[in-house]
């Protein structure tokens, strides 16, 4: 039985990855300053820390044995493109405070494997249609946002902590994940949790807000294929960071498309202003694909696992 900590598992991508750790075998130490806000922890313990402080992070890594065979650290300060545009600040002070720290005690703890949660926002704004992009290309480095920015400077931290202490790192780039159980609205949704809600909210026929004209293009990737793909690359012998993300590109427009038709209705696009990003994100998955990973929900079947219970949180209030 291997014995994992995950930080961040009160989040989206962290809660769903101890359920399936836990489907696995494993014994599951959850950390996060909150805890789950849709559903009860599926990890045999769950500690509430802020590891934005040393000895949170310390406390979360200690055991009464072995240290742990694997440390996933997914704990962020994030949210869709309107938060990460409107709290640069905190977030880069948050996370770099939480990454740094993590890092290093993870490291002391003599932890076994160590996976750090990076994203596609380390990579420059490419337009439409441009060739994909491998993980190499992310340097020289023009992130869109200062969340890609401390993302970047965290790979570079992990990566100097396992050459320099000898602990093995693993460093994933996520592609824009969505699914059920994930936040859906207050400012930190992201856009499909957002259209999925201004849909279940719209009467057929209603026009549905959308920033910008909709054309910006973005790989949607399914918690599912997502959390397989972490623990994939944990017990990998792949280094160096690798992208994570499902091979259909997809605009804003075909996103809104897709989830009217799951819900039956006809809505009509409004576009506003509003924070918007790159024009597009395409890139290779072949790293990750080299250890047998394939994404296998497309963007209709993820929408339809996920539609229903935000139209369930929408009627519940």
């Amino acid at each position: 039985m291997k014995n994992v900590l995950v930080c961040g598992a009160g989040g989206f991508i962290g809660g769903h990855l101890v359920e399936k750790l836990k489907n696995e075998g494993c014994r599951v130490r959850g950390v996060d300053v909150k805890a789950h806000e849709f559903r009860p922890s599926a990890a045999d313990e769950f500690l509430r820390l802020d590891l934005r402080d040393p000895e949170a992070c310390r406390v979360a890594l200690r055991t009464d044995g072995e240290p742990f065979d694997e440390v996933y650290q997914l704990a962020a300060d994030m949210g869709g493109m309107g938060f990460i545009h409107a709290a640069e600040c905190e977030i880069m002070v948050n996370n770099a405070l939480i990454n740094a720290l993590m890092t290093r005690a993870a490291a002391e703890a003599g932890a076994k494997r160590y996976f750090f949660s990076s994203s596609v926002c380390v990579y420059r704004d490419m337009r439409p249609g441009e060739p994909e992009m491998t993980e190499a290309e992310a340097v020289p480095a023009n992130p869109d946002n200062e969340y890609g920015w401390e993302k970047l400077y965290a790979e570079r931290l992990a990566m100097a902590f396992e050459r320099n202490t000898g602990m093995p790192v693993r460093i994933a780039r996520f592609q824009n994940c969505y699914g059920a159980y994930g936040t859906w609205r207050g400012g930190r949704e992201k856009a499909p949790a957002a259209l999925c809600r201004k849909v279940a909210e719209a009467r057929d026929g209603d026009a549905v807000e959308i920033w910008g004209d909709g054309s910006a293009v973005r790989s949607y990737t399914h918690v599912d294929d997502m959390t397989d793909g972490i623990v994939r690359l944990m017990r990998s012998d792949v280094r160096g960071p690798v992208n994570i993300g499902c091979p259909q590109y997809a605009t804003v427009l075909d996103l809104l498309e897709t989830v009217a038709k799951v819900a039956g209705k006809t809505v009509v696009p409004k576009p506003v202003e509003g924070p918007v990003g790159v024009q597009s994100r395409n890139f290779s998955n072949a790293r990750i694909e080299s250890i047998g990973w394939k994404a296998k929900v497309f963007l209709e079947e993820g929408i339809r696992r996920t539609y229903p219970w935000i139209e369930e949180q929408v009627r519940a209030g």
